[in-house]
């Protein structure tokens, strides 16, 4: 029986599959410990001491030392849901968009300010660094602004914030909202939203370049019609709505199953 190894999914989520899955069985809700060798991925128990092969991981979460992990699974090379490689090429936010601005038909363009950097603007701008989302590590001016951290920075998109998603060939969009000029997913009023074609073939486009069956792009919709892309996600919250959960389940088990 293969063993299977899930890191970081949704406690319900992981019950379903431990429902479906009759093999051997490794979770870790934070990252464990772990080692390739002569080809083989151990990962530590849940439980006790030791570690144990894994044929399978599913992984599913972003973490503040994770890069570690995801580049012992794409030395691995194993069944791995989603790939590793793409993870990896997405999990550094700003090279992530960087990459992804050779790719996107909505690449409107970007500066760079190094730590430490005074930057003088003219124009409303917004500077982002670090590697979380939802929000975090953004800070919009429009005359001076001085940052500890490399951060890119974007001129001040106003519009409609939004959310394409793919699980697969499933896909969705979703109006981000929030309290301010920061927009997420996580607002009471986002909601599901008719797909924009245009945008669609824009996230499929940078799905099929990173190589990932699950990816979800954070776009604006300007108050001009103008569309840019804002962020790649790859690993989006898949538990705000229960049709995006619905449809990280059904690729899931699918993929358990082949």
């Amino acid at each position: 029986m293969k063993r299977l190894c899930i890191i970081g999914l949704d406690a319900r989520l992981v019950q379903d599959v431990r429902e479906r899955h009759f093999g051997p069985f490794i979770y870790h809700p934070m990252l464990p410990r772990f080692q390739v060798l002569d080809g083989v991925l151990y990962i530590e128990k849940s439980s006790g001491v030791g570690m144990l092969p894994v044929d399978r991981v599913v992984f599913h979460g972003i973490y503040e030392a994770d890069f570690d992990l995801l580049t012992a699974l794409a030395i691995w090379a194993g069944p791995c849901f989603p790939n590793p490689l793409g993870m990896m090429n997405c999990r550094l936010k700003l090279p992530c968009l960087a990459r992804a601005l050779r790719v996107s038909r909505f690449n409107t363009k970007r500066g760079m300010v190094g730590p430490g950097t005074r930057v003088r603007v003219d124009r409303m701008t917004v500077g982002k660094w670090g590697n979380w989302h939802c929000g975090e590590n953004k800070v919009k001016f429009d005359t001076q602004w001085t940052s500890e951290d490399p951060a890119v920075l974007e001129p001040f998109f106003p519009g409609r914030a939004v959310r394409v998603g793919s699980i697969g060939d499933q896909h969705l969009q979703i109006n981000l909202e929030g309290d301010d000029w920061l927009k997420a997913i996580h607002h009471p009023t986002a909601a599901i939203t008719e797909l924009d074609p245009e945008l669609l073939a824009d996230t499929l486009a940078l799905k099929a370049h990173f190589g990932l069956a699950m990816l979800a792009n954070d776009y604006i919709v300007g108050e001009d019609g103008e569309k840019h892309l804002l962020e790649v996600n790859h690993i989006p919250n898949v538990t705000r709505f229960a049709e995006l959960e619905a449809l990280y389940r059904q690729y899931l088990f699918r993929w358990l199953a082949s």
